[in-house]
């Protein structure tokens, strides 16, 4: 009988050779042993099942050849025989590993009818959410063989948000089941082999620009490059004192203090309404948030114009921070528009649920939003966050540049609780604050708070 060597996998890799859920993700930063994990994996499935088939993707038919053709021929030489042309490795009890790229809409073409039992996508966040969708389906047949989905992945590309969505937030929309899922962290200090045969690589990574060192050398998925509010920052280890962080535990809210409501409406997409508390210093707190969907299912929820002010009017009667407050109501002007029918602001006011238009200036509305955001010299800044609204921590770190208009942020993505939040900021406008990293640079805000050269400044 012959023999071939796989290699002994690290811990990391151990847990992903064996984990056996239906979609799962391992990696999170650069040199973590991906790439070896997807190929000892599919040799190791071909083996076990004779007569399975399994289809490996990435990006590119260069990436392809480089990182899994070229060395799976080389190991399983004494088992397979590869076709080019098909792109295929055949094992010789009849199982399968079909090699796929996909660079663009048109190249999922060439899987549309087609069934596999394992699919592997190697650098997931490379391709759009919508191509996982049409390519998971493709997982599918009658036999007995395990039926999932493996995926590669590192912060930061155009599948981001989906990725950081199912494996690291872990919030799913209907017909997702969160049992299906399970992410592997996986650092470069967790690979032995490339740290004992490349000891320079993680020291490499340790000079990268300030964003791509936290993504790539930290696995940190809420910092990558394009990213729009890179000022936002959830910082736990800082809740407890606010400093450098946007987000905090909740607190009882004083009385006196204003309430404004901030609202943008979804037709295709999740709707949004904020409720800000404003401080006797014009410091604003996102103390509440509702948010659903009116056409896309989220969390099981569906929501029209009707229920989504009956729920608001009913939120503001019954919370103990807004009951019996004069609430100020800052809108979309979209939901005034009479273009097919009744205004959506029609049904607002049947539920005494009252706006004002708020200002939709697009570029000023995304300079107050930073100005917010920012810290001052005391290393404060001028809105925080209750850690209670998942959904605006969750989106706002997600949103990323206009490739068309680099002072706008791209609209095609998960959006309308920055257009809420937007809305409210041009409601009561505020000058600059004076930033302390301006004063006292560093890579990363939180560095201020570990550095002995800023430990005289009272804010530390």
């Amino acid at each position: 009988m012959k023999h071939i060597s796989l290699g002994v996998p690290n811990p990391k890799q151990s847990e992903f050779l064996l984990d056996t859920h239906r979609f799962v993700a391992f990696g999170g930063a650069r040199g973590g042993g991906k790439s070896w994990a997807v190929r000892v994996k599919a040799v190791l499935l071909a083996l076990k099942h004779s007569g399975i088939k399994i289809l490996i993707i990435r990006k590119t038919l260069a990436e392809l050849r480089n990182n899994h053709i070229n060395p799976l021929i080389d190991i399983t030489k004494n088992l397979t025989s590869y076709n080019d042309s098909k792109k295929e490795l055949a094992f010789k009890n009849g199982s399968a590993i079909r090699f796929g790229y996909c660079s663009c809409q048109a190249d999922l073409t060439q899987y549309q009818g087609s069934e596999w039992d394992i699919i592997f996508i190697d650098e997931a966040t490379q391709l759009k959410e919508e191509w996982f969708d049409e390519l998971k389906v493709t997982v599918r047949g009658v036999n007995n063989f395990p039926k999932r989905v493996y995926l590669t992945c590192n912060p930061g590309g155009v599948g981001h948000s989906w990725v950081k969505r199912l494996f690291i937030d872990r919030v799913y929309k209907e017909g997702e089941d969160p049992n299906d899922y399970s992410f592997i962290r996986s650092l470069v200090t967790d690979n032995k082999a490339l740290m004992d045969t490349n000891p320079d690589y993680a020291k490499q990574l340790s000079s990268l620009p300030p964003k791509l060192k936290k993504a790539w050398l930290d696995g940190d998925w809420n910092i990558f490059e394009g990213q729009f509010f890179e000022d936002f920052i959830d910082a736990p280890e800082h809740y407890s004192d606010r400093l450098f962080t946007n987000v905090i535990e909740p607190f009882e809210i004083p009385p006196d203090w204003h309430i404004v409501r901030s609202f943008d409406w979804g037709f295709a997409k999740p709707f949004d309404c904020s409720w800000w508390a404003i401080d006797y210093d014009g410091r604003a707190y996102l103390i509440l948030h509702f948010y659903g969907s009116n056409g896309v299912p989220n969390e099981g929820l569906k929501w029209h114009a009707e229920k989504v002010f009956a729920e608001i009017h009913r939120i503001e009667s019954e919370h103990r921070w807004l009951k019996g407050k004069s609430i100020i109501g800052i809108a979309d002007p979209s939901i005034w528009s009479e273009d097919g029918g009744e205004p959506i602001i029609a049904a607002a006011d049947r539920h005494q649920v009252y706006f004002q238009k708020a200002d939709n200036c697009r570029i000023p509305g995304w300079m107050q939003v930073h100005y917010r955001l920012a810290f001052d010299s005391d290393g404060k800044p001028m809105v925080y966050f209750f850690n209670t609204c998942k959904h605006a921590i969750r989106t706002l770190p997600l949103l990323q540049f206009s490739k068309t208009n680099p002072e706008d942020l791209d609209t095609s993505q998960e959006d309308h609780f920055a257009d809420s939040f937007r809305y409210f900021c041009m409601s009561r406008p505020i000058k600059p604050q004076k930033q302390i990293l301006a004063k006292y640079p560093s890579s990363d805000p939180l560095d201020l708070l570990r550095d002995e050269r800023y430990r005289k400044y009272s804010y530390v």
